[in-house]
Order: C-alpha cells, then structure tokens, then sequence
C-alpha cells in the first residue's frame, strides 16, 4: 500500500511522518525529494519522480511492507502515474495549515529569504489542494497542463466529488500541538491498513 502526506510547503508533513515512525510498523517512511530535486524541477519532474517512488513502493509491497510518502503530489498526479493501478491499495492524507501561519513557519524555516511573491505562491498551491481534495473537477488543468505525456489523467478525469473513490483525508495542524497531529495521523494510518480503503486494487476498472 502506499500511503501519501501531501501539501504545500511548511504544513508539517515531514515532521509528521518522522514523528510516525516511531509508533508503527511494518511501514518504511520517504519523502519524495530525497532522489534529488534539479535546479530546473518543474511539473514533469514531480510526475516522473512520483512514478520513481511508485515503482519503489511495488517493491516493498512484494516485501509485505507499505510507503509512507511525504510529497507535494495531489490525489489526481498518484492516480495518474503509469504504474498506480498495480498498488495494493492508495491513500491521500492533505495536510494543511491555515495561511498565516504558513507565511510565519517560512520565515522561520528560511530565515525570510523567500519573496513576498513566492510566499502567496506556495498559498495559492495549498488553496489549489484543498479544493481538488473536495472536488476532481475544481482545476485540473493546474496539474495536467504541461505535466509528463505518460501520465493517465483519463482515469479519473470523468469522476465526481460524489465518487467513493475521489477520497482525501485533510489534516489541519493549525493550532495543534505537534503530538495531536501525530495521534490522528496515527488513526488515519491503521484505519487504511485495516482495510477502510476508498483506492484498493482494481479501482481503475470499477465504475462509479
């Protein structure tokens, strides 16, 4: 199974899963820029290293084991990628923040150095999140204009939010202590591994 903590920047996705590997097992922890990320990383990149980790997570899960993956690649980009079907099962964790405190963590992380340009960037990538999360069909062009020719976004391109599959678990840390969102974090995890999964295998040949 893969698991994914996605979001924009600063909304405590790598804090959460280190926090989460201390409390389970069975479930190996990446975070999608550890291949490396080029000076020129752009949207076909994040497609072709998010099919890179795919294919890694297949061979842990012949291993028995299953990918929690820190990331910025949406419910629609892990469902798109070439070799998606063949997972056992896929879960989508949002992590969110609200905005101010997403403009305060950047300039404590970065001592400042982003412009107020880039800043309102990353909170328009993580508004844009929250509302695909919701709906398929709220601005899909955002992440299929320009994206890798190999991905399959005609798999879920006809959904609606009423599909069961079209499933995001948002997580909002705003105001909560690093321990809460771990322990719900925690409850989101062992209920998809227990088998409460909206994406398990054969998900792209069933109907709404």
């Amino acid at each position: 199974m893969l698991l994914v903590l996605t979001g924009s920047s600063c909304s405590g996705k790598t804090t959460l899963a280190r926090a989460l590997g201390d409390r389970v097992a069975g479930v190996v922890i990446h975070d999608h820029d550890e291949i490396g990320v080029p000076e020129d990383a752009d949207t076909q990149w994040r497609n072709r290293t998010t099919e890179q980790w795919i294919v890694r997570a297949l061979e842990y899960q012949a291993r028995g084991l299953d990918v929690l993956l820190t990331g910025q690649s949406p419910l629609g980009e892990i469902l798109a990628s070439p070799s998606a079907p063949q997972l056992d099962g896929i879960a989508v964790c949002l992590v969110r923040v609200a905005d101010e405190e997403r403009r305060r963590r950047l300039e404590r992380r970065d001592d400042g150095r982003w412009p107020p340009a880039a800043v309102d960037a990353f909170v328009g990538w993580s508004d844009w999140h929250l509302g695909h999360a919701a709906d398929p069909r709220y601005r899909p062009e955002v992440i299929i204009d320009g994206s890798w020719p190999e991905m399959a976004w005609g798999r879920w391109s006809a959904w609606t939010k009423e599909d069961p599959r079209w499933d995001t678990y948002v997580l909002d840390t705003t105001r909560r202590s690093i321990v809460e969102s771990v322990d719900d974090l925690e409850r989101w995890v062992m209920a998809q591994r227990a088998g409460q999964l909206a994406l398990s295998k054969g998900w792209a040949c069933t109907g709404a």
